[in-house]
């Protein structure tokens, strides 16, 4: 196992119950400077969550979640998130938005002194996702797609270390989501920031990420199966994807559609259950541990 100094973000044997249920059991995960993360996995196996937790919205039951080394702690500006539902303020216009959060970091003061400087950077920001244009509408006089590039605006004017967005295009049409999908790898090609993306699209899963987690509690250990297995979610696959970006066409690609087909199967079918010491952990950064009770008899920790 690599040591967690060696990465921006690392996740080890971490837990998460609400009473008496599970959600997240065991999830292991190490993600360097850098990289495009997606996450997918079968709806209510804790990807939300896990995306909180990394924000410091929750904290884990049990475990080790360390940015830098260090605990995760409270949200702060080393992380920012863009969600499903559009996260900006009504009342607000396009460039009110972006420049909120510049000016929420600083006394009343300073605010006022720096008004015109914040102004004039969140332009820049507007400009670099095509919005420039659009800075005094207000979100109700934008399109869908239009009010999310508002909201990743807002969130990377702080610069965050890691971008985190909890199925950002969800409620997008289909030609919008491709021209956001472009959108976002020619930000991340720019920026080389660190994006932990979470969709519910295996296409898109593959098309953005240069790896790819499957978090899901279909799985089997050697507690057995049944009611009387308190199991929650854990990365049942990690794999290492392409580092440059395909072309669009490539959706289509029998390569695409076969890596679709296997993740399907491997974390959406509940009647496929992987043994914990037989995961597709095919990235070079994976790895996981285990407790005695779910390690097969004469087998180590990972």
């Amino acid at each position: 196992m690599n040591s967690p100094v060696q990465h921006l973000l690392h996740v080890e044997d971490v837990h998460k119950q609400y009473g008496n249920k599970m959600v997240l059991d065991d999830v292991d995960l190490a993600v360097r400077q850098g990289e495009f993360c997606t996450v997918v996995g079968p709806s209510g196996c804790g990807k939300s969550t896990l995306l909180r937790m990394i924000l410091g919205m929750e904290r884990p039951t049990s475990g080790h979640l360390l940015i830098d080394g260090q605990p995760a702690g409270v949200p702060d500006a080393t992380r920012g998130i863009v969600f499903q539902r559009y996260s900006l303020f009504p009342h607000l216009t396009a460039l009110q938005n972006v420049m909120l959060g510049r000016e929420l970091s600083c006394g009343l003061w300073e605010r006022y002194r720096r008004r015109a400087e914040f102004r004039d950077e969140a332009m820049l920001f507007l400009e670099r996702v095509g919005l420039a244009h659009s800075a005094h509408r207000y979100p109700h006089e934008l399109s869908g797609g239009m009010q999310q590039r508002v909201a990743i605006a807002q969130a990377i004017i702080l610069k965050p270390r890691i971008l985190l967005m909890d199925e950002p295009f969800g409620a997008l049409d289909p030609q919008t989501r491709e021209e956001l999908q472009l959108f976002m790898l020619e930000l991340w090609e720019q920026s080389g920031m660190t994006v932990l993306f979470v969709t519910h699209d295996l296409t898109e899963a593959i098309y953005l990420g240069s790896r790819l987690f499957v978090l899901s509690q279909f799985y089997t250990d050697e507690r057995g199966n049944g009611a009387h297995v308190n199991r929650g979610a854990r990365i049942v696959a990690d794999y290492q994807l392409s580092p440059t970006p395909a072309a669009p066409s490539a959706k289509d690609s029998k390569a695409f559609v076969t890596l679709a087909e296997e993740i399907r199967h491997l974390g959406f079918d509940p009647a496929y259950l992987q043994h914990v010491s037989d995961f597709t952990l095919h990235h070079p950064d994976a790895f996981q541990t285990l407790a005695p009770e779910q390690m097969r008899r004469g087998s180590s920790e990972g």
